[in-house]
Order: structure tokens, then C-alpha cells, then sequence
């Protein structure tokens, strides 16, 4: 039994001394954790840079020459029944955006939110449509007419209108998810655009009366007139603005990676809607890719 106990001791001696021989393994100190965690990084703080896209832009102007067919027949029969006519359509055009853009970002733990100014100029953004409509409004309401006579205006509009976006700034809040290297972000703000805007309508009026009359027996018999010219509500009105501002708003949705150190790279989409100017409205949606540096 002696014997027994005395092999035990010298066989614990021996693991104890193997034991401490082997090395430090990560999973003996929980360790095997570390590698499950999340290398945050910094993204507070002040930032700017430079960005380039394209942008696509779609106006609409349907009722751009509504405003000029009102004032050409101010105050007339004609007034009523014109003003629901659309002489214009929409129209698409594409062009290119260089720009620049400033801001600060404001973290906490993994969100970060902030507030950024953009600047945005559009090469040779410029759209237009023409039109003509033409039709025979007989006996517009409102008319004090004699017994027997009916009035025919032949009425032909024709008109034109241009609008072209010249440069944008915007002031937008941001927030953003902090995933690394990767910050993906929304965004929404005011934007105030300079436009150039040119509007023309021309009218031409003729008028014809026919006169009915009815004989003793109860017979009726119309006599057509001819068409003669209404000066009063024939010609050519126009207006052109320029350099002129439009408010409106901007939304959209980014990406940041950071590079290296402060230097990062964004790709980003934004859509801007305009308010109307002279009765044309202006919506663009751009895509960037831009290089920045954060302090």
C-alpha cells in the first residue's frame, strides 16, 4: 500500500512539472474572444472635399406659358377656356457636376450625425420644349351675345420655353452608422439653385359671327360671316430671367470608406427637387464620387 501511494505522488509530481512547460495558450486566458471584437473608427470631427458626377435632369413644362396666355387675353371670353391648355412638354437632359463640399461630423459610439454644406456646378445643363395647340371656341361662357348670333374665335397658340441650371448649394444633415472603415449614411436638407429661365407664347385671334334668323314660318337660316382678325388678343408675349434663385429640398443616401489616416473616399446619390420658377419645375438627381480629408 506504501508502495501505491508513493507511485501516485511521484506521477503528480511529474504532470505538475509537464504542465507548466507548455506554453500559454489564448484559450486558457479567454482570449478567444478578442478576436470578435469591432475596431471602431474615428469619424468625429471637421471634414471637407471635392466631388465630381453626373446629373440628369427632367422639367416639366407643362404649364410654363400659362401665366403669358392669362395676361394675352386678361380680362376677355378667351380668358377661361385657354387657361387649361397645355401647349408644352416634359423634357430630359443629362449633363455632368463638379463641386466641393464642407462639414462636421459629431460621433457617439457607433452614430454619428452631421451637418454639411455642398457646393454643386452643373456643365451645360440646359432643356426646352415647343408646342402649338390650336382650336374653335364658340360662344365662350361669359359673352353677352344678340338673338341669332354666334361667335366663333379660332384661336392658335404657340409656344417655347427653356430653363437651364447653372449651379446649387445645398445645407444638408447627415446620419451615419460607424462600420469600420465603412461609414454608409442618409442625408436631407434645403438647396437653393441659380437658373436661367426664358418663356414665350404668341397668339393669333380670328373671329367669325354667324348670323340666324327666322322667317315668318318658322324657318331658320344661318348666314356665315368671314374670319377677320381680334389685335386685342393676337401676338407675342415673353420673359426671360436670369441668374434667378429657387429654393427647394434634397435627399439621398452615401458612402464613406476611409483610405487612410483622415483621407476618404464617398460615393453618393441625391435627388433635388426645385420650386417652381415662372411656372416650370426643375427636379435632378445626381451621382458623386468624391475625395476627402478629415481632421
Amino acid at each position: 500500500m506504501r508502495r501505491l501511494m508513493l507511485a501516485a505522488a511521484m506521477l503528480g509530481t511529474v504532470s505538475a512539472a509537464h504542465a507548466a512547460d507548455m506554453p500559454d495558450l489564448p484559450v486558457l486566458r479567454g482570449g478567444i474572444t478578442d478576436g470578435l471584437s469591432k475596431t471602431a473608427h474615428n469619424w468625429d470631427g471637421v471634414y471637407f472635399g471635392g466631388s465630381a458626377g453626373y446629373t440628369t435632369d427632367a422639367t416639366d413644362f407643362g404649364q410654363s406659358v400659362v401665366g403669358l396666355t392669362n395676361y394675352i387675353f386678361r380680362d376677355s371670353v378667351l380668358q377661361q377656356p385657354t387657361s387649361t391648355w397645355s401647349l408644352l412638354q416634359k423634357a430630359n437632359t443629362q449633363g455632368t457636376n463638379f463641386g466641393g463640399f464642407v462639414g462636421r461630423n459629431w460621433q457617439w459610439y457607433d452614430a454619428i450625425l452631421s451637418l454639411e454644406g455642398t457646393y454643386s456646378y452643373f456643365g451645360n445643363l440646359s432643356s426646352g420644349s415647343t408646342g402649338s395647340n390650336a382650336l374653335v371656341i364658340v360662344n365662350p361662357p361669359g359673352e353677352t351675345r344678340a338673338a341669332g348670333i354666334t361667335n366663333n374665335y379660332a384661336v392658335s397658340l404657340t409656344g417655347a420655353a427653356t430653363a437651364q441650371v447653372k449651379d446649387m448649394v445645398t445645407l444638408r444633415g447627415r446620419v451615419g452608422w460607424d462600420g469600420g472603415d465603412f461609414m454608409p449614411y442618409a442625408f436631407f436638407g434645403a438647396a437653393v439653385g441659380r437658373m436661367d429661365v426664358t418663356r414665350t407664347v404668341t397668339s393669333n385671334v380670328q373671329l367669325r359671327v354667324d348670323v340666324t334668323t327666322t322667317d315668318i314660318f318658322g324657318n331658320q337660316n344661318t348666314t356665315l360671316g368671314t374670319y377677320a382678325p381680334v389685335p386685342a388678343q393676337s401676338g407675342t408675349q415673353g420673359q426671360h430671367r436670369t441668374n434667378t434663385f429657387a429654393v427647394g429640398w434634397t435627399a439621398g443616401l452615401g458612402l464613406e470608406y476611409c483610405i487612410w489616416d483622415g483621407l476618404f473616399a464617398r460615393v453618393e446619390y441625391e435627388h433635388v427637387q426645385f420650386s417652381p420658377v415662372m411656372n416650370t419645375n426643375v427636379t435632378l438627381n445626381n451621382a458623386r464620387v468624391g475625395l476627402g480629408y478629415k481632421f
